[in-house]
């Protein structure tokens, strides 16, 4: 899953980005409210940490721009005010989060999982089901027929997402910008080789990714398949 945070404090800002990396988030940075505006011009993010006081604007402004624009992007807000009023306002504004500094990062990480099962690919419970695979988004259990299959990182973060858009066709394009940071460079076949990995691990027999020629893949139970 991709994160943006912005966030104007470097030392909180590199703590957020590598707490968030050391769980398997795919993690941009902005340090000011243009930045920001550029970020999510540019990408599309599963969830956005935003500040409230920046350089050059602020988070209030920023939300109800993007509201008003039609972004559905869940929204947390971090800020050091504590008061009522601004809480309320943020939330009036069209976020869905507010945590106020200073605050526990496992506090934090758990509302942000907790919005990206409400984000547009939605699903309430924590646990995600596809045929005999379970995965368990808040301990990050993966098992299938009952066996606990033990995935990296990354081959966690590409599971979530087919598994988040599952039977629909997920594109290298789509996985690249969901599972791995706007400023890295894609190797040519990056994707296809975690995928390989990923159906290493879960078992061919039968395979529940599907490659869909010229496309790219689909997560469902073998009896879906066309």
């Amino acid at each position: 899953m991709k994160v943006l945070v912005v966030e104007d404090e470097a030392p909180s800002a590199a703590a957020l980005k590598r707490g968030l990396d050391e769980e398997g988030f795919a993690v941009d940075l902005a340090s000011d409210a243009p930045a920001a505006e550029e970020a999510v011009a540019a990408y599309d993010y599963d969830v956005i940490v935003l500040d409230v006081r920046l350089p050059h604007g602020d988070g209030f402004a920023l939300c109800r721009r993007w509201r008003e624009a039609g972004l559905t992007t869940p929204i947390i807000f971090l800020t050091a005010c504590d008061d009522v009023a601004d809480r309320v306002r943020g939330l009036d504004l069209g976020g869905d989060d507010y945590l106020v500094k200073p605050f526990a990062f496992d506090e934090f990480l758990a509302r942000v999982r907790a919005l990206v099962r409400r984000g547009p690919a939605s699903h309430p419970s924590p646990v995600i089901r596809v045929g005999d695979l379970s995965i368990d988004t808040g301990r990050r259990r993966i098992t299938r027929a009952d066996r606990i299959l033990p995935l990296t990182a990354r081959e966690y973060q590409i599971l979530e997402f087919l598994a988040r858009n599952a039977g629909k066709v997920v594109t290298r394009t789509d996985l690249w910008e969901h599972v791995w940071a706007s400023d890295t460079v894609p190797d040519s076949n990056v994707v296809d080789v975690y995928v390989r990995y990923l159906r290493n691990k879960l078992g061919r027999s039968p395979d529940l990714i599907r490659t869909v020629r010229g496309g790219g893949y689909v997560l469902e139970p073998p009896d879906a398949s066309p």
